[in-house]
């Protein structure tokens, strides 16, 4: 049976607004994957692979050889992802160039927020904080909590993958690591070798940092804790067959009791 215009057009809105695949079409609405398939091809929809992210329109790009680990702890991403501040009062996004000038930011802005991660290969399972830095004290001691995370989780590390950023090619992340956990590093100028976490970048980008408007950088910091608990237990990824994180750590509750609460540090 053919669905009706409405709930069509609903389907073909959010490819083209959210830029989702037919699983989560399918997740969200409730449809059918392979009547959201049909729908889509039915308005000659491009994949997803086919559509450049930047821009909406259809590139053919040739697909990533994709790998998973067989369990937890087996190797975990770890990255920082680079957020613009938001001016108090709303950045362009809000006010636009003009707006903004006037607002008496200029072109100044506020500098970044740094975002660590620490993502797990397997389940997916994310440990992330907003930091003032990227300098090798502060990696190494996000370490440390992102690690403790993950053993209250029951999760045991075996390896951590990261770029070559000058913070995790010092002796103060190493130590940090330790002697157990065996840290590899990415090839040069090849971001897509760390691509589980680079994908996290991608989701939390479209779904947190620019899905709505915020009046103030503070006010956006302020909804991650509640975004990410959302990630870890509650969002169906099409990458692990429409699983949550949680499902794939067993002893990782789906309650979100203060244990599992992120802290997120903010100092201006």
């Amino acid at each position: 049976m053919r669905l009706a215009k409405r709930r069509e057009h609903r389907v073909i809105s959010l490819r083209f607004t959210r830029r989702w695949g037919p699983h989560r079409i399918s997740y969200h609405l409730g449809i059918p994957r392979s009547t959201i398939e049909r729908v889509l091809a039915r308005y000659r929809m491009p994949l997803l692979a086919h559509v450049d992210q930047a821009t909406g329109l259809p590139v053919r790009k040739p697909r990533p050889v994709r790998y998973e680990k067989r369990r937890p702890g087996e190797l975990v991403h770890v990255d920082i992802k680079k957020l613009g501040r938001i001016p108090d009062g709303g950045g362009h996004r809000m006010l636009g160039h003009a707006g903004r000038k006037n607002n008496g930011y200029g072109k100044r802005g506020r500098g970044y927020a740094f975002v660590h991660h620490a993502v797990d290969d397997y389940s997916r399972l994310a440990y992330s904080e907003i930091l003032t830095d990227e300098k090798k004290e502060t990696a190494a001691a996000f370490w440390h909590r992102a690690r403790t995370f993950f053993a209250q989780a029951g999760v045991t590390i075996a390896e951590v993958m990261t770029d070559n950023g000058a913070c995790y090619r010092s002796r103060v992340f190493a130590a940090a690591l330790g002697p157990d956990v065996k840290h590899r590093r990415t090839r040069p100028y090849r971001p897509q070798t760390n691509g589980k976490v680079e994908r996290f970048n991608r989701t939390l980008a479209t779904e947190w940092a620019y899905t709505q408007l915020y009046e103030s950088d503070e006010a956006r910091a302020a909804t991650y804790s509640t975004w990410l608990h959302h990630y870890n237990h509650h969002r169906p990824h099409t990458g692990i067959a429409g699983q949550t994180p949680s499902d794939r750590v067993h002893n990782l509750t789906r309650n979100y009791t203060a244990q599992w609460r992120v802290d997120v540090t903010l100092k201006y």
